[in-house]
């Protein structure tokens, strides 16, 4: 009876001691699926946080870049617009002083008679500012004697600050003569030369940055190389050699 009582006793223990075993090996293996499922989950949350960072920092990289670039060429567009602004109203300014009574004197009988050789032209009418007109009137009355009797009318515009305009009377066809419209003109061609020098200025600019990134880098070399070879001129045995024979 005891025998049987023992074998029992120690039958139970070994089924205890086997489901307890079993349940372990369980519960390990599950913690492990577990664990391995969470630093999966963790992984890939991980890959997407990074993905997404980079994602991110090349958006805002890209932005970055865009706004330097629209930045920069906004200060080229208003520099340049400023200096051709500067010289529109130079050119503008020595224009109308260069259409001084003496050249006004000269300009407008050679002009004046260079109109009327055309066959075409009849009615000539000639307009001149209020205060060169009352200058030059008698001298021009003079100079134009023959096509002031075939009709030539001069007469002032006080549209006109400086300059003249010839053309028909009926105002089929004129030309312009005008200070604002001769720095109009001057102005027109000066502008893209402007333009032009400004972009070959900001090439020799991007030029001169690569040469002297270069320039820097070089010594860096030379000094990384003179660095390895100085071992070697001093015959110093490598230090896998130290120590043996």
């Amino acid at each position: 009876m005891d025998v049987q009582l023992q074998e029992l006793i120690d039958k139970i223990k070994r089924d205890g001691v086997s489901s307890a075993e079993n349940e372990a090996k369980e519960i390990v293996s599950q913690a492990e699926k577990q664990a391995a499922a969470i630093l999966k989950e963790a992984e890939e949350k991980a890959d997407s946080i990074i993905k997404n960072a980079k994602t991110e920092t090349e958006r805002m990289e890209k932005a970055s870049e865009d706004a330097i670039t629209q930045a920069g060429r906004n200060l080229i567009i208003s520099f340049r617009d400023g200096i051709n602004k500067e010289l529109s109203a130079l050119v503008a300014a020595e224009t109308e002083k260069a259409f001084d009574k003496d050249l006004l004197k000269k300009l407008v009988p050679e002009t004046v008679k260079a109109w009327a050789a055309n066959p075409d032209a009849k009615d000539v009418s000639v307009l001149l500012p209020a205060k060169d007109l009352k200058a030059l009137e008698s001298g021009f009355k003079t100079a134009l004697k023959a096509q002031i009797s075939k009709g030539l009318e001069i007469k002032a515009d006080a549209s006109l600050s400086s300059g003249f305009r010839i053309g028909a009377k009926d105002g089929s066809a004129f030309y312009d003569f005008s200070a604002d419209e001769v720095a109009g003109l001057f102005s027109a061609y000066l502008n893209p030369k402007t333009t032009e020098l400004m972009k070959k200025a900001a090439a020799g600019i991007q030029s001169s940055s690569a040469e002297n990134v270069e320039t820097k880098a070089a010594p860096k070399e030379a000094k990384e190389e003179t660095a390895v070879k100085v071992p070697a001129r001093r015959g110093r045995k490598p230090a896998s050699e130290k120590g043996t024979k």
